[in-house]
């Protein structure tokens, strides 16, 4: 910073020009080095977090199958988890709390049927491109269970 004397005994302090440029400078070199790992934290993060909500489906589904004797069909949904469907005798939930399934953390509806491809049922987030397959933050997250 440099002091500047208008030659009348007063002096006006404040930047130079060139020294906001170098400021400036630096700054978008700091957000061009860190940014992308901060992004990169933010999908991590929306992955785990779709990695617990289906853990916590799983137990629910679990819980409603003791209860009621096999997993709610593709039909009844997830939904099945909150509100007792009609055919289900034995039904003692919710097996989740709120009065909605929860999104997964894209804002996607999470996929769940029965039966499963491979399994009893198929449950799973089709991750950040709302697609089957795919890699990174667009992977689908979840499986199926025997």
């Amino acid at each position: 910073m440099r002091a500047k004397s208008t030659g009348f005994g007063h002096r006006e302090d404040g930047f130079t020009l060139i020294e906001l440029l170098v400021v400036l400078v630096i700054l978008g070199l700091l957000a061009a080095v860190a940014g992308p790992r901060v992004i990169g934290y933010l999908g991590g993060a929306r992955s785990d977090t779709a990695g617990v909500q289906v853990a916590a489906f799983r137990q629910a589904l679990d819980l409603y199958r003791l209860d009621v004797g096999d997993y709610p069909t593709t039909e009844q949904g997830l939904e099945a988890l909150i509100e007792a469907p009609s055919s289900a005798t034995g039904w003692n939930g919710p097996y989740l709390d709120g009065q909605t399934v929860p999104l997964d953390p894209w804002g996607n509806e999470y996929v769940y049927r029965v039966p499963g491809a491979d399994d009893a049922y198929d449950l799973l987030s089709l991750g950040a491109d709302n697609r089957q397959g795919g890699s990174g933050e667009a992977a689908d997250i979840g499986a199926g269970t025997n």
